[in-house]
């Protein structure tokens, strides 16, 4: 433990690097300098009407039936054919 301690330490008594000096002062007049528009909310705004007119066009058409119900994937319906205990117990 004060091997880390003194390498903290050694680190906090370090200089700056020139690099890093003034480093947020730069970042914030770059973002002041950036013009804000509206036509990243236009684009927002039809990708999610893009979305929910997806969605209800998918939930018009129905899906098909699967012929064994049984066998299904679906983790809350039915019996789980890849379940661990169905594997371990083999085919019955």
């Amino acid at each position: 433990m004060d091997d880390i301690d003194k390498v903290l330490a050694r680190l906090a008594a370090a200089p700056i690097p020139a690099g890093l000096d003034g480093l947020e002062a730069r970042v914030f007049a770059r973002i002041g300098k950036q013009p804000t528009t509206r036509s990243a909310g236009l684009g927002l705004g039809a990708i999610m009407v893009t979305a929910l007119a997806m969605g209800m066009a998918s939930t018009g058409i129905p899906a098909a039936a699967s012929a064994d119900a049984s066998a299904s994937l679906m983790p809350l319906g039915g019996i789980f054919p890849l379940a661990p205990s169905t594997l371990l117990a083999g085919t019955p």
